[in-house]
């Protein structure tokens, strides 16, 4: 990919965030980009959820758990305008210390960019990226409560220019498996920016969020709501377009009025899962804020919605992720996970210890009617 961009110009576009009602006040925005097909398929961000999806532990350190344990996680997304993003995860659990560890490592290549003089006159290409490491861990409390930490270290190059950052999630979780309710308390993104591309100060993607799912006992399905940025209440953006329209009547600028209730959905990502025993999934979530601020207007599309399956195939769980932003902009994400003492050869008889555990401890069967 090329692009005809003097430096000055792609270091713009590329510190520029996400969500707009943030703009200007974070950087590193690749922080903010679903770690799995899952997590995408599910409006993007989905936190309370215990099960051995190594994927979750990865976005809420507090639900990594026992049962990921050996497990290795990949996922691909191919973005907008030619930009690619991977992602690389392993789990493992140590009974001696009774703490499951995680890491984890992405990156986001922004392709080659053309190198211009100011007069335009082209003298090379360059690279651009962003690259962050992760390490994780979390311990049970007890039979109900489970704690977690990530720590990150994020890096952006872009040709001879470096800007560094470190960061940390703190995560609480309260797991009744025999309700099939899970809450979960994150905060994610607590850091610093430890070098700049600029002498201009900027903060990370800092967001609390507080979610909690309900698996029906007797209906294959689990529902669940995320609550995100709770640290900011007014998520609504200012549109630089509408506030240069003036009321031909009153000669001042067009102000829009915001309800209570239209700024409190912009925090809520509701999602649901339909899972179909355990080797098929399928997934719905929605994104009020993408909504209200991707859509166009007379053709709004499906801006908000994503949805995706997960299919397990042989010994390998394959996860597919498709989110719509805009007209302009899809992604659709790919995630593999597989657990390597799946492939042992065990003698007959001998039941994995998950498994065995997973029996122990599950609910009362699904009735699914037939056909």
């Amino acid at each position: 990919m090329k692009r005809s961009l003097a430096a000055p110009v792609a270091l713009l576009l590329l510190l520029a965030p996400v969500r707009a009602q943030l703009g200007g006040q974070a950087v590193f925005r690749v922080l903010d980009i679903p770690s799995s097909a899952r997590i995408s398929a599910l409006g993007g961000t989905h936190i309370a959820v215990m099960d051995d999806d190594l994927n979750m532990g990865i976005f809420n350190p507090s639900v990594l758990n026992s049962t990921m344990g050996r497990q290795v996680a990949f996922s691909y997304l191919p973005y907008f305008e030619g930009i690619k993003m991977g992602f690389g995860s392993y789990a493992h659990h140590f009974d001696s210390l009774r703490t499951t560890f995680s890491g984890t490592v992405q990156f986001v290549d922004y392709g080659t960019f053309q190198r211009t003089e100011a007069d335009g006159s082209e003298t090379g290409t360059f690279r651009g990226g962003e690259y962050v490491v992760q390490l994780g861990a979390s311990r049970a409390l007890d039979s109900l409560f489970t704690v977690g930490a990530n720590l990150k270290f994020i890096t952006s190059q872009l040709e001879a220019y470096t800007a560094t950052g470190w960061a940390a999630d703190l995560g609480a979780t309260f797991h009744k498996r025999s309700m099939g309710l899970t809450v979960s308390a994150l905060l994610r993104n607590i850091g610093f920016v430890s070098s700049r591309y600029t002498d201009q100060k900027e903060k990370l993607p800092f967001d609390v969020q507080l979610g909690v799912s309900y698996r029906f006992r007797h209906a294959p399905f689990r529902l669940g709501l995320t609550f995100v940025n709770l640290q900011q209440w007014d998520l609504t953006y200012d549109d630089p377009v509408q506030q240069q329209q003036i009321d031909p009547t009153t000669g001042e600028p067009i102000v829009e009025e915001v309800s209570f209730f239209e700024n409190a959905v912009l925090h809520l990502v509701p999602n649901v899962e339909v899972l179909l025993g355990r080797y098929f999934n399928l997934r719905v979530g929605y994104d009020f804020q993408r909504r209200r601020e991707l859509k166009v207007d007379g053709k709004p599309g499906i801006s908000g919605l994503s949805f995706g399956l997960g299919l397990r195939v042989s010994k390998v769980h394959l996860s597919y992720g498709f989110a719509q932003y805009h007209l302009a902009g899809i992604s659709n994400t790919i995630t593999l996970a597989a657990r390597f003492s799946d492939f042992k050869k065990r003698p007959p008889g001998q039941e994995p210890e998950r498994r065995r555990k997973r029996k122990e401890e599950a609910p009362a069967p699904v009735s699914v009617p037939e056909g």
